[in-house]
Order: structure tokens, then sequence, then C-alpha cells
């Protein structure tokens, strides 16, 4: 007790070197080198010294490994990533030294975790789960962790250790070969980044899936995901429409995954120009869930389809609705496109242009890419000077990145920038493009500067938020 108080009395003058002085002392004096452990990791913490301060905070944990909680939330406060590895390194020191605690190991995991190196903390997290015998629950946790953090490979392997490891008696068993499924297509289709050969391998997988669990109620979220895979990737609509038909049919469905497959299926009907069994199906979905999300999405799908349908006047009526909704998505979505109504409907009650501009998005949706184009370009003929050029350019860019052609979807962007800064489309097609040099076309210092574009000069935008954190993140700060 005089020793603390002695060292407070110094904490207390900011003579910090003498409180630790203190503490090392009584420490000594003591016979117990850890006593004052963590008092010394907070002092050298206030000193800015981390490698002393992470050995103090370890011995700490040592001499009362029920303050590892505590202590992951300081270093979760204080560390840099410089510390993080330091950290790293003690760990390391003090498992080879032959710590025989599982808390060391633990806390390593947790470390690779903070500094996002899922493939390493699999690793590490493996071996606990050997060295006690454990059902693979912290596995399933991890891979978890890495899936929605978008490390495809390490939530995979996570997932699939689960599955060869502990088998078909595992309770994690069906889970976790259905998370693995969902790493391997979030991993093939979101960057743009598959083949025809590796969304058959895929398509082989899921079959394989349902093979070996049947074509059950327990299954219909795979059933979804494998229509989706049919109907969006390989082409095979139809194949989407029989799979969601029969699912939606079974007894005892979950009643939001069958409202799901109901959006999707009228989404597939609509791709095949069947706008009565779409909307019937949208309308349905809205009834069943009038005040959820559900409900919301199956509205403003009805309403999009009233807009492809030239029913502008009734589809900005519920749009505008729509954008008191809930859902962040559903309601910018909502705003972006009464606006966009508003804009291009003008004084031409005719509204031609902005009917051919509805029939090349509806042509989009379907997936017929190069009637768009023609549908774009006549557009551009017959009305040159026209408020829909700015869309046309971002549309345009946004197909060619469908096609996977990104230096051409960079240059369709670029020009929404550079000749319409202050339309409507602007900020999206920065923020596009920014993404584009992010992740497809590998240039940092060029997405930095978007990002940072967006969040200044755009400040009112619904992406600037999202800008200024990935700004943030390219530039390096430990968000």
């Amino acid at each position: 007790y005089s020793v603390t108080r002695l060292a407070n009395a110094f904490i207390g003058l900011t003579k910090y070197e003498y409180a630790i002085a203190a503490y090392e002392k009584g420490a000594e004096l003591l016979r117990d080198k850890r006593i004052f452990a963590y008092n010394l990791g907070d002092l050298y913490r206030r000193k800015g010294e981390s490698k002393p301060m992470i050995a103090a905070y370890l011995d700490a944990i040592e001499d009362n490994p029920d303050r590892v909680r505590q202590l992951k939330t300081i270093f979760q406060r204080y560390l840099t990533d410089a510390d993080y590895r330091e950290l790293q390194t003690q760990i390391y020191e003090r498992i080879q030294a032959g710590a025989e605690d599982a808390v060391f190991p633990e806390l390593l995991a947790w470390v690779f975790i903070q500094r996002k190196d899922y493939r390493n903390a699999l690793r590490q997290v493996k071996a606990l789960d050997r060295r006690f015998n454990e059902n693979g629950n912290r596995i399933f946790n991890l891979g978890m962790v890495a899936l929605e953090d978008k490390d495809y490979p390490a939530a995979t392997a996570a997932f699939d250790y689960i599955v060869e490891e502990k088998g078909q008696g595992s309770t994690l068993y069906l889970e976790a070969k259905r998370q693995s499924l969902r790493a391997q297509r979030l991993s093939l289709v979101e960057g743009y980044d598959y083949t025809p050969e590796g969304l058959r391998t895929l398509e082989a997988k899921y079959l394989s899936f349902l093979d070996e669990f049947g074509y059950t109620r327990a299954t219909a979220p795979m059933i979804l995901e494998l229509a989706e895979l049919e109907a969006l990737y390989l082409n095979n609509i139809d194949e989407a429409i029989s799979l969601l038909a029969a699912m939606i049919e079974y007894p005892g469905v979950n009643p939001t995954v069958q409202a799901q497959g109901k959006l999707a299926l009228a989404d597939y009907y609509l791709m095949q120009g069947d706008i009565w069994e779409a909307t019937l199906l949208y309308s349905q979905v809205d009834k069943a869930f009038k005040e959820g999300i559900l409900g919301h999405e199956a509205r403003f799908r009805n309403a999009r389809l009233a807009y492809f349908n030239g029913d502008f006047q009734w589809a900005q009526a519920q749009f505008d609705v729509l954008k008191a909704s809930t859902s962040k998505l559903i309601a910018n979505d909502a705003l972006d496109l009464s606006v966009f109504i508003m804009d291009n409907l003008g004084l031409d009650t005719t509204a031609v242009a902005l009917q051919l501009y509805a029939d090349a998005e509806l042509l989009v949706f379907q997936n017929k890419f190069e009637a768009a184009f023609t549908k774009m370009d006549s557009i551009l003929m017959l009305f040159p000077e026209h408020s829909l050029q700015d869309d046309i350019y971002y549309l345009k860019g946004q197909l060619y990145q469908k096609k996977r052609d990104y230096a051409k979807a960079a240059e369709f962007y670029q020009k929404v920038y550079d000749e319409f800064p202050e339309d409507i489309r602007a900020d999206n097609a920065v923020f596009a493009l920014a993404q584009l040099y992010e992740k497809q076309l590998g240039d940092l210092e060029k997405a930095k500067s978007l990002y940072e574009i967006l969040f200044i000069d755009y400040s009112n935008s619904t992406f600037a938020v999202e800008a200024r954190k990935r700004f943030r993140i390219l530039r390096g700060d430990n968000i």
C-alpha cells in the first residue's frame, strides 16, 4: 500500500520516472516482479514508451489472465500499427519461452485479427482448436470475421477446415459448408473477377451441396444463391426461375427467405420481359412486409418497373414516399430516381428522351448490353443538348465496368466529372472512378485524390462519408 501511495504522489507531480522507480523497488522488496506490472504499463503508456509498456502489460496478463479483456480495450485505443507488430513479437517470445497458459496463443490470434492478417490468425486458432480438442467454434467465428472483412481465401480456408476436420457429425458442418460456398461466390463475383470455368466449378459445388442436403426449406438460402449465379452470371435465367418457383412453395419455408426468393424471381421474370408476373410478385412482398425493409424494397422495385414502363409520374410519387425509408440504401436510391425524373421530365410532357433512356436502363437490367449502347447512342444523336448526357456517360461507364473493360469505364466516368461537374451524376461518377482505381486499376494515389475530391467538393453527397473513410484507409490511418 505504501508503494502505491508513494508512486501516486509522484504521478500527481507528473514525475513518472520516480513513480516507475518506486514500483520497481517495491516489486523487488516484495519479491514479486509482476505485482505492479499493470501500473507500470500504465506509466509507460503515459510516457509514450511502447516497448516497455507492452512488456509490462504482458507481465500483468501473466500475473492475472482475467485482465486480458481490459488490456485488449487499452491496446485497441492506444496501439499504432508499429506497436501491434511489437506486441506480436513479444507474445511470440513468451510462447517460445514456454508459457503454458492458452492466454498468449489466444492473444496472438487476436493481434492478427486486429492487423487483418486472417491467414495467420487462422493458423493460430487451428492450433488452439487441436490443443484443446474443441468443436471448431472459434474457427467458424474467425471465418465469419474474415468473410465480413472480404478476406475470402481466409474465410474459405476456415470453413473448409471445419468441414474436413470435424466432419458430418459436427453441428457446424452444414453452416460451414454453406459459408464456404458463399465466400467462394463472393470472391468470384464481387470484383468482376471471374472466368466461365470458375463459375461452372462454383455451380457444381452448389449442386453437390444440394444433392447432399436436399432441396428443402433448410437449404432455401442456398437455392437463392444458386439462382442468382444461374441468372446473373451463367446467363441461364430459365434455370433460375425454375429453382425459385419451386423454392417459394416449400412447406414451412422461412417467410423472409421466401420473400427474398419472390423479389429475385420477379427480377428474373422482368429480365425475360414478363412484366405482369414481376409486378404481381413485387406486390405480394409489399403486402406481406408492408412496413419492413423487404416491403420497402418490393415497393421500390415496383416503382422502378413503372419507370421502365414509362409511367413516370406514378413512379416519382412512389420514390418520393420511399425517400423516408428506414433503409439508407433504398432511401438514397429513391431520392436519386425521384430527382432524376424531376430533372429530366421538366416541361417535356411527351418525355420521349426520358422514355428512351428508361428503355436503355431496362436493357441493361436484362443484360442486353449491345442493345443498350445502341439505344443510348440514339438519344445522343436525336437530343444532342439534352440534360440526359451526363446520365448516358455514367451508364456507359457502368456497362463497360460490367463488361470488365475498366479503362473504358474510367474514361466515361472521367467525362462525367470533366464535362458535368455540377450535374447530379458527378458525385456518382467520382465515387465509381475512385473505386475503379482502388480495386481494379491498382492506382491507389489516384483513388485517394478522387476520394478527397468527393468529401471536399461534394460534401453533401451520399458517398461523402464512405469516401472520407476510404481516403483515411489509403492514407494509412489506423481506423
